[in-house]
C-alpha cells in the first residue's frame, strides 16, 4: 500500500469517527473548523488519486449527484404495515391472541417510540453500504441511495469489523429544532414554510440534487434488522449490535418482562414525548423473541408479533362550510366535509370524511355547525362530534343526497351495505376514469408517463372510454392536447407498451373487480393459472379457494358475467398483456400437496421458514399460522413450541420432520 493510499485511509477513518461522535453519540471531538479542514484535504488527495475512489468515503457525503429518474426496486423482505391500537384493552386483545397461537409461554416485549418520519430499508454488503430503498407499496420502493448517503448519521462502512450482509429499517426524520431553522430561513427569503417535518423529510428523499438533501438537517432512526439468518435469539440484541456498529438505534427503547411494564412505558411517554426533539405520534410493541416472531407470522398486511400504540388524536374545532359527495370507481358515495381551514397535527385541514348517510345522522351535522376534528390514527382527518352549544338557530338536518354529483343516476343503497352507490357503471364519467386511474396505478399496471389528470384529458378528449383503450392510442393523438409536447407523447406510449411485460397476478388486480385486492388477485391467480380458468369458474368452485369468500366469489361472477368487461379483457388479450402465469413460475409449481394444511413450527436447517412456507404454497398446500381440526400435519423443527406438541396430540394432528417433509415433495 502506497503512502498516499495509507494517508487517504486515515483520514476516512478519522472523519469517519468524528462523524460517528457527532451525529449518533451527539458528543463532538472535534471542531467545524478543524473537521472541514480535514474533509478539505481528503478531497483533494482523492481527486488527484482517483484510483482509490471509495463510493462510501465521507467526502461522498456532501452530495451533488442529479438523480432525474428513481429506479424502482423489489424488497428482498416485504415491509409490511402495523396494526395500529388505541386502548389497552386492545393491546390486551393482542396479548391474547398471540397466546392462542403460541400457547401459554412467557412473553418479553419491547417497546419503542414511533417517530413520525419517512421509513427507509438500508441493505449492507459485506459490511459497507450498499443501497437505500424507500417503503414505497411494501412490496418496492425507490432507490433513492444518493440523497441517504448525505444523512451524517448512517454509517457508510461499519465499526467493529463487522462483514455481515443485511438490510436494516428505520425513520428519516427531520428534528424539530432543525425543521424550525429551515422555516424561518425561507420567511427571511419572502418564501412559504414547510408545512410539518415528516412531509418535508419525506419529500427530501425525493429531491432530484443530492447536495440539496445535504443542506437539510435529517436524521435517521433504526428499528428493524432484517436478514435470512439472524445470529441472535431477540429483537433486543439485534439492535443492540446495530448500535455497536455504528447504527443510531434511538435509547428510548426498553425491554419489558411482562404487559403491565409494556403499560407503564406508554402512560411515562405519554406526556413525556413532547420534551423529544423529534415528533412522535405512538409507540411500536414487539414480542422480543425472534423464534416467537417467525412462529407467529404475518397476515396479509402486518406482522401478528407487532402492534402500533396510538396516543390520542390532536382534537381541534372549525366550521362545517358545505358537504360535498366524491364518486369512487366502484361508484361508492362518500360524503366530504368541506371546513373554514385549521391547523391540527402539523397541518392544515380544510376538508373531512364524513363516512356515510348513517354517519352524518348519527351525530346530526349540520351546514354551519361548529364541529370536532381529529386525526383517525394521526392520518385521515374525521369529524367525530358537533358543538350543539354553538349551532346557528334555523339550521335543518342534512339531507343525503338522491342522485350521483356526476350522471345524476338516482342512487341505491342495497341491504347490508353502509354507502349508497351509483348503479350507473358504464356511464358515470368519474366512475370510468376512476377505474382506468386504479388500472395504471402503481400496484397495479404502473405506467409511466400517465396520471390522474392525463387520464381526466384523454377522456373529455374522447380518446379513451375504458381502460383497454389505452393500448389503441397514438403518439400523433396525444401531442396536439393541452400541456402535452412530443416527450410527454412519447414517455406515455413507451409507459403503455412497457405495461404488457406486468405479470398476470397484477393484471388481475388492476381490472378493478370490486372485492379483489393484491392479496386475493395472487390468490385466484395461483390457483386458476390463467385468466380463462378464473372466467370459467363457478360461484361453489370459487369459494373452496383459499381466502375467497362469498362475498368476493359473487362480484367476481357479476364481473365476468357482464358482455362489456368481457369485451374488454378479450381486447386486453389481442394487445400482448399477460393473462397466465409465466412459464417459470409455473415449473416451480405442483400440486403434490394439493388440499394439506400445514403448520411450521421451530428452527430448520435446509430451508430458512419463509422458504419452507414458500415451498408448500408452490406445492399447492396451504400454510396456517395454528393448529385446527383441519390441520392436516405440523412439520416440526429443533425448539418447537411445547404448547403447540400438546395441541397437536390433543387433536391427533401428525408431526413430521424438515427431511418427511423432503421426502414427500421430491
Amino acid at each position: 500500500m502506497s503512502d498516499i493510499q495509507i494517508k487517504i485511509e486515515e483520514l476516512r477513518g478519522e472523519l469517519r469517527k468524528h462523524n460517528y461522535n457527532y451525529y449518533v453519540l451527539d458528543n463532538a471531538t472535534i471542531s467545524d473548523f478543524d473537521f472541514d479542514k480535514k474533509l478539505k484535504e481528503l478531497q483533494d488527495l482523492e481527486e488527484k488519486n482517483p484510483k482509490y475512489f471509495d463510493t462510501n468515503s465521507p467526502t461522498q457525503r456532501v452530495g451533488g449527484s442529479i438523480t432525474k429518474n428513481f429506479e424502482t426496486v423489489k424488497h428482498k423482505h416485504r415491509m409490511y404495515s402495523l396494526d395500529n391500537s388505541y386502548s389497552k384493552e386492545d393491546i390486551l386483545d393482542w396479548e391474547q391472541r398471540i397466546q392462542k397461537n403460541l400457547g401459554d409461554v412467557d412473553l418479553e416485549y419491547t417497546c419503542e417510540l414511533k417517530y413520525d418520519g419517512a421509513s427507509i430499508n438500508l441493505y449492507y454488503k459485506n459490511g459497507q453500504f450498499e443501497k437505500a430503498v424507500t417503503r414505497g407499496d411494501g412490496f418496492q420502493g425507490d432507490d433513492v441511495s444518493a440523497n441517504i448517503k448525505t444523512i451524517k448519521s448512517i454509517p457508510l462502512i461499519l465499526k467493529n469489523n463487522s462483514h455481515r450482509t443485511f438490510e436494516i429499517r428505520g425513520e428519516i426524520v427531520l428534528p424539530l429544532d432543525g425543521f424550525n431553522k429551515m422555516n424561518q430561513e425561507r420567511l427571511e427569503a419572502g418564501e412559504d414554510p414547510y408545512r410539518n417535518p415528516r412531509n418535508t423529510a419525506s419529500g427530501s428523499l425525493k429531491l432530484q440534487d443530492s447536495a440539496e438533501v445535504a443542506d437539510r438537517p435529517l436524521d435517521c432512526l433504526l428499528y428493524q434488522v432484517v436478514a435470512d439468518d439472524l445470529p441472535f435469539k431477540t429483537h433486543f440484541e439485534a439492535l443492540q449490535d446495530a448500535t455497536k456498529a455504528g447504527f443510531k438505534v434511538p435509547k428510548t427503547i426498553q425491554l419489558c418482562e411482562n404487559i403491565n411494564q409494556v403499560f407503564e412505558f406508554l402512560e411515562l411517554w405519554d406526556t413525556k414525548r413532547h420534551e423529544l426533539p423529534y415528533e412522535t405520534d405512538g409507540v411500536v410493541i414487539k414480542v422480543n423473541a425472534l423464534a416467537y416472531q417467525d412462529e407467529l407470522g404475518y397476515t396479509a398486511k402486518s406482522p401478528r408479533w407487532a402492534l402500533a400504540y396510538k396516543f390520542k388524536s390532536e382534537q381541534v374545532t372549525t366550521i362545517l362550510n358545505e358537504i360535498t359527495y366524491q364518486v369512487g370507481r366502484t361508484g361508492a358515495i362518500t360524503p366530504v366535509a368541506n371546513l373554514e381551514p385549521v391547523a391540527l397535527a402539523g397541518t392544515i385541514v380544510k376538508r373531512a370524511s364524513l363516512h356515510n348517510a348513517d354517519q352524518i345522522e348519527k351525530i346530526d351535522v349540520r351546514i354551519g355547525d361548529t364541529v370536532f376534528v381529529e386525526k383517525g390514527g394521526e392520518i385521515i382527518p374525521k369529524i367525530i362530534g358537533v358543538d350543539f352549544d354553538k349551532r346557528p338557530e334555523q339550521t335543518t338536518p342534512t339531507k343525503y343526497i338522491t342522485q350521483c354529483p356526476t350522471c345524476n343516476t338516482q342512487l341505491v343503497r342495497k341491504e347490508g351495505d353502509a354507502k349508497h352507490f351509483c348503479p350507473n357503471e358504464f356511464g358515470c364519467p368519474t366512475q370510468i376514469t376512476g377505474r382506468i386511474q386504479h388500472f395504471i396505478s402503481r400496484k397495479a399496471m404502473n405506467i409511466d408517463g400517465l396520471g390522474a389528470e392525463t387520464v381526466a384529458l384523454l377522456y373529455e378528449n374522447g380518446l379513451i372510454t375504458n381502460y383497454a383503450d389505452l393500448y389503441d392510442l397514438q403518439q400523433s393523438q396525444i401531442v396536439p392536447l393541452e400541456r402535452m409536447a412530443e416527450k410527454s407523447a412519447k414517455n406515455m406510449i413507451q409507459g403503455i407498451e412497457t405495461s404488457k411485460e406486468i405479470p398476470f397476478e397484477k393484471v388481475l388486480f388492476a381490472l378493478g373487480i370490486r372485492f379483489v385486492g393484491e392479496t386475493v388477485a395472487k390468490k385466484l391467480a395461483k390457483h386458476y393459472k390463467n385468466m380463462d380458468n378464473l372466467i370459467r369458474a363457478s360461484f361453489e368452485d370459487l369459494v373452496h379457494v383459499d381466502e375467497i369468500g362469498e362475498r368476493i366469489a359473487q362480484s367476481i361472477i357479476d364481473f365476468f358475467k357482464n358482455s362489456i368487461n368481457i369485451d374488454i379483457v378479450n381486447r386486453l388479450k389481442t394487445y400482448g398483456l399477460k393473462f397466465s402465469l409465466d412459464e417459470a413460475t409455473l415449473q416451480n409449481q405442483t400440486e403434490k400437496l394439493n388440499g394439506l394444511v400445514f403448520v411450521v413450527s421451530g428452527v430448520f436447517y435446509e430451508f430458512s421458514r419463509v422458504a419452507l412456507k414458500k415451498s408448500i404454497e408452490d406445492n399447492g398446500g396451504k400454510v396456517s399460522s395454528s393448529i385446527s381440526k383441519k390441520t392436516s400435519y405440523i412439520i416440526a423443527g429443533d425448539n418447537m413450541g411445547p404448547s403447540k406438541k400438546e395441541k397437536a396430540d390433543k387433536l391427533g394432528v401428525a408431526i413430521i420432520s424438515e427431511n418427511d417433509y423432503i421426502n414427500r415433495i421430491k
